[in-house]
């Protein structure tokens, strides 16, 4: 098998795995990372939403392969050192306003919401109701109220 080095919440990581496994299964079953939720694997529900050098991707769509040894995947386990907290500030509106329902896409919701706000701030400007309009992460809670509203905090916060 080859070996497939890349950095992982902070920390330099190696695998010895086929190229073609998708990046979702290294995390949960190889490393141990729970917090990427599988949901449909096909890049539709975004319940595995993480960070790849800083950009929203989806891990179930992902080879490992095609990572790099510089790259750097972020899941909601390592947020918070990303503003060196306990929590992050997304995290905290998203308790403060009580949005979790089931909870299970919330971990890809979070880290969707701060790429967005992330890429708002890169910009110079405050996120919009199109910016959230483009999330297209699933809640089959339909918490999606809540969920705008935890972003407008967070990033008030960020």
């Amino acid at each position: 098998m080859p070996e497939h080095t890349f950095r992982l919440n902070g920390e330099r990581v190696t695998v010895d795995i086929a190229d073609d496994v998708r990046l979702l299964w290294v995390l949960r079953d190889v490393l141990g990372v729970t917090g990427p939720k599988y949901g449909c694997g096909i890049n539709v529900c975004k319940a595995c939403t993480s960070h790849l050098n800083g950009r929203a991707v989806n891990p179930c769509a992902i080879p490992v392969g095609d990572l790099d040894p510089t790259d750097e995947v972020t899941t909601i386990e390592g947020l918070p050192a990303t503003v060196g907290a306990a929590l992050h500030p997304m995290q905290q509106a998203w308790l403060d306003l009580d949005v979790a329902q089931c909870g299970y896409c919330q971990p890809g919701q979070i880290m969707a919401a701060v790429a967005v706000v992330r890429r708002a701030a890169e910009e110079g400007r405050e996120i919009t109701d199109t910016d959230l309009d483009g999330i297209r992460n699933i809640c089959r809670c339909g918490t999606y109220v809540r969920i705008r509203e935890a972003i407008k905090a967070g990033a008030a916060r960020m």
